[in-house]
């Protein structure tokens, strides 16, 4: 036994100076990461007129950007806006990537590994590539200009059905089997069984989704142009056109169209990690 102290004491100041070390590059990240995010905040409250780089103004810290920001850029119209496109896109992608995924994942079909690469193959083409044919398919159906512009051409997506996918072949296949034993049907072992499972996968894919909508630039800009319709991501690329030297009110702007994604990633933290966590098990 006295020989293998020294060993042991080895052993845990080896396991300090990891832990020392890991903690220090950890908190470097963590610095490096935040000091953008706080000097975006700082100058945000900077009363007008003030150099970017005084972060301790003289005349004390101001709130009137947000206000001037808020009635200026329409961001009452705009959040609605982008809170219905963003939501509705979210719930055309959950229920397009379940069905599929558990399509891909259960049912054997003619074709179900060439369905299943295409969606694969989608996750590396951009969408800018596919924006000609899309306006196109728009114009032609007299969508333009239009919520459905916004909303029909991300209503399904390739690396939703591919999350879904995976999620549900974690799932033992023997629940299904007794709940098809009781007497349900496809349907309702779906909806009432299987998807109650996949609500890791579910928030993972709504959080991805939301998120995205919510930052797109692209679909607002280039199928509508009724001011009606404007976007959050549309109003900030008004504000740096407008206000390029005023940066405290630009920087308002950018803190007040990033408090909704913010709230949502720390709400939904844990089950995004689970989410990516668990659909990368079984393939």
């Amino acid at each position: 036994m006295t020989q293998n102290l020294p060993r042991r004491s080895g052993l845990s100041l080896t396991s300090l100076r990891t832990g020392i070390l890991s903690a220090s590059i950890l908190s470097i990240g963590t610095v490096m990461v935040l000091l953008p995010l706080l000097i975006v905040v700082m100058t945000s409250f900077l009363p007008a007129g003030s150099a970017t780089g005084a972060f301790w103004p003289q005349q004390g810290w101001s709130g009137e950007n947000y206000r001037q920001a808020w009635l200026g850029g329409r961001f009452f119209l705009a959040f609605a806006n982008s809170t219905l496109v963003a939501l509705s896109v979210t719930a055309l992608q959950v229920i397009t990537s379940a069905l599929a995924g558990y399509a891909l994942a259960r049912l054997q079909f003619w074709g179900r590994q060439t369905v299943l690469l295409i969606a694969l193959a989608t996750l590396v083409i951009p969408f800018q590539l596919l924006v000609i044919p899309v306006f196109l398919v728009l114009r032609s159906a007299h969508l333009l200009n239009t919520y459905g512009a916004l909303i029909l051409p991300t209503a399904a997506n390739g690396f939703g059905i591919v999350l879904m996918r995976q999620f549900f072949l974690t799932i033992p296949i023997e629940l299904e089997e007794a709940a098809l034993l009781d007497g349900a049907t496809r349907w309702q072992m779906l909806w009432q069984v299987l998807l109650p499972l996949t609500r890791p996968a579910i928030v993972t894919l709504c959080l991805f989704t939301f998120i995205g909508e919510w930052n797109d630039l692209f679909k607002p800009l280039v199928f509508t142009t009724r001011p009606e319709l404007i976007t959050v991501q549309l109003t900030l690329a008004n504000f740096q056109e407008q206000f390029t030297n005023n940066w405290p009110l630009m920087m308002a702007a950018v803190v007040i169209s990033s408090l909704p994604i913010v709230l949502l990633s720390i709400l939904g933290q844990r089950q995004l990690v689970r989410g990516i966590a668990t659909t990368g098990v079984k393939g």
